[in-house]
């Protein structure tokens, strides 16, 4: 929303976002992965504006405490990450990896992505990768990931039943096709690189004991998105609902009326109002 002015639409009449949610695909991924998630928690922040619902991640108690006792180890392995799409990507068609120039973590191309759910309508962001331009002309989005290699059954049946899920969806989502994961040691040296094509992740997880699905997902997903429409009837931007989900406990709401959960800036909501007024 901060580079709204750059985008303003073109139909200078139009006054809604024609659409029932608006999220980041991060926030999505989370709700979908769900009903498969047994160790992090989630809270959502949701907020009820000119019809549309706009749906925020709230850090958790207990997310909060890991980012605060995070070791020096798991930031390091978090920047092998970016450093692995500075390896794999360039500035132009024809260009050279920098290698040499320091990883900005910050530095993000993002896409933004009109999608349906059942009766659901969702406008959603999420950061894209790279892209790879074909002989032919033709230009298609890229994922890039890094993972552990995998030595053991029982680490590969847990990258199949967490990571894939995660990566399908996170590329799913957005129409990527593809992805490309390099495999590290311990040490964060990238040893093998494999491509996946996002449609083939389903199979290769089906018919695997205590696997994912993508039905259960997306079901999931569709009540969940069903029960804000039941719980969020008040047209107030400033207002929000928190939502929490914990492993083994059932989702709880309550209204939250103090500034410490309020997202939509003042901005935007006097911006959209003035777009009201007007076409009146």
């Amino acid at each position: 929303m901060h580079n709204f002015n750059k985008f303003e639409i073109c139909d200078k009449e139009t006054t809604s976002l024609n659409t029932d949610f608006v999220c980041w695909r991060g926030l999505l991924t989370k709700i979908l992965t769900t009903p498969f998630e047994s160790k992090d928690d989630w809270w959502i922040g949701v907020s009820l504006f000119n019809g549309t619902y706009y749906l925020r991640e709230v850090e958790t108690p207990r997310k909060k405490s890991e980012k605060e006792n995070m070791s020096r180890r798991h930031e390091e392995m978090s920047y092998w990450g970016y450093k692995f799409e500075q390896y794999m990507t360039t500035d132009t068609v024809d260009g050279i990896a920098d290698t040499r120039r320091p990883v900005d973590c910050n530095e993000a191309y993002c896409t933004v992505v009109r999608g349906r759910l059942r009766g659901h309508s969702l406008v959603y962001s999420g950061e894209t990768d790279c892209c790879i331009k074909h002989p032919d002309g033709r230009q298609e989005y890229v994922e890039l990931k890094t993972s552990r290699e995998i030595y053991k059954p029982n680490q590969e049946r847990n990258f199949k039943r967490f990571k894939l899920l995660k990566w399908w969806l996170q590329s799913f989502l957005p129409g990527v096709p593809k992805i490309i994961a390099g495999f590290r040691d311990d040490d964060g040296i990238v040893h093998r690189i494999q491509t996946y094509k996002t449609e083939d992740i389903p199979k290769l997880v089906k018919g695997e004991r205590d696997m994912w699905d993508a039905a259960t997902c997306f079901n999931f997903c569709d009540a969940f998105l069903s029960h804000i429409k039941r719980v969020v009837t008040i047209d107030d931007p400033r207002r929000v609902v928190l939502f929490k989900w914990a492993p083994r406990y059932d989702i709880t709401c309550m209204w939250e009326d103090t500034e410490q959960y309020r997202f939509l800036p003042d901005w935007y909501i006097d911006w959209m109002n003035k777009k009201m007024k007007q076409s009146m």
